[in-house]
């Protein structure tokens, strides 16, 4: 028997424990994967950041994640040693049942095609900084 995709979507989702949230990035021809805008750290890491006041999570490379917050935050997270697979696919997953998300919280790396998870990587310290502006 067939499901629709959109019950087989919705099953999926609802698979997890806690808050499950996944994040979506631009598509691969929209972002240089070489490049890591410079960054300025400003103040001290911080351990835990509000989930709900996250409205943009770019990631850089297997090894950085830029989250940009409501009111202009920046937080760039580097994780130690890389996650495998992170910067090629741009997207990632994290499960938690508390309102933040924090350094030592596990993501997952979600592939586009076909619908699978990859790698677990402990996120570290979430730096606030100020980024270099874009060149063109």
């Amino acid at each position: 028997m067939r499901r629709p995709i959109s019950t087989l979507t919705a099953t999926a989702l609802t698979i997890g424990v806690g808050m499950a949230l996944w994040i979506n990035h631009s598509s691969a021809r929209d972002r240089d994967r070489d490049r890591v805008p410079v960054a300025t750290p400003i103040g001290k890491p911080e351990f835990c950041i509000p989930h709900r006041r996250i409205r943009e999570s770019l990631v850089r490379s297997d090894s950085v994640i830029d989250f940009k917050m409501q009111g202009g935050k920046v937080y760039r997270v580097t994780i130690e040693g890389g996650c495998p697979g992170l910067g090629f696919e741009g997207r990632f997953g994290y499960s938690t049942s508390l309102d933040r998300l924090c350094a030592s919280d596990i993501i997952t790396v979600l592939y586009v095609s076909p619908i699978a998870s990859g790698a677990r990587c402990a996120l570290g310290p979430f730096q606030p900084v100020t980024l270099a502006p874009a060149e063109k």
